[in-house]
């Protein structure tokens, strides 16, 4: 590498060789960075004991148990899949589109569900662009427990704003998350321009 003198070489090859070793306390590969997440523990920690699905629960169908949308904060409802507010958000106006259809792999989905479920996807981009004013968005599927599905039995599609610099020292050092905006106030504003639109 350009710049790098021989004793920053010898010194990057000894951390990366006490990294390895464990010499160091912790097994780690040097270089690697960490993000640590514990304001999601109440999450992580009782997802294991959940011996339901939680999206089966909200919404089973188009229909069924409408009268607890708001308690669930689901937010729409299609023909095939709804929107609902994560109640363990990264980020305000984290959201997840969701098929009715309780399946644990995208293959699996038939093919009108995955449409509307892209189709769900596209408008609450343009919602949460509208609404939130991001430099970014998240836009992801975890398909299995190994890939870090906190539902792996039913397929969902995760949508959150993100923001240049929006891991502050709160949630890095404090262990801390700030949302500046509740949960109710997120499902109310984006359930509301998904009913404009």
């Amino acid at each position: 590498m350009q710049g790098r003198s021989s004793r920053d070489s010898k010194n990057s090859q000894e951390t990366r060789r006490n990294s390895l070793s464990g010499e160091s306390g912790f097994v780690t590969l040097a270089g690697m960075d960490h993000l640590f997440t514990p304001w999601r523990y109440a999450y992580v920690t009782s997802v294991d004991r959940v011996t339901s699905c939680i999206f089966c629960d909200r919404a089973p169908s188009p229909e069924a148990n409408r009268e607890n949308d708001g308690a669930n904060l689901v937010i729409y409802r299609g023909e095939l899949c709804f929107v609902m507010v994560n109640a363990y958000p990264y980020t305000s106006g984290h959201v997840m589109i969701v098929p009715y259809q309780h399946v644990d792999r995208l293959d699996l989905l038939p093919p009108e569900a995955a449409t509307e479920l892209m189709t769900l996807t596209q408008r609450m981009e343009t919602i949460l662009r509208r609404l939130y004013r991001p430099d970014g968005i998240n836009l992801g599927m975890n398909i299995g427990k190994a890939a870090g599905a906190g539902v792996a039995g039913h397929i969902h599609m995760h949508m959150l704003p993100r923001w240049i610099a929006d891991a502050n020292f709160m949630s890095v050092i404090g262990e801390t998350r700030v949302m500046p905006e509740s949960l109710t106030e997120t499902a109310r504003r984006v359930g509301e321009e998904l009913a404009r639109n």
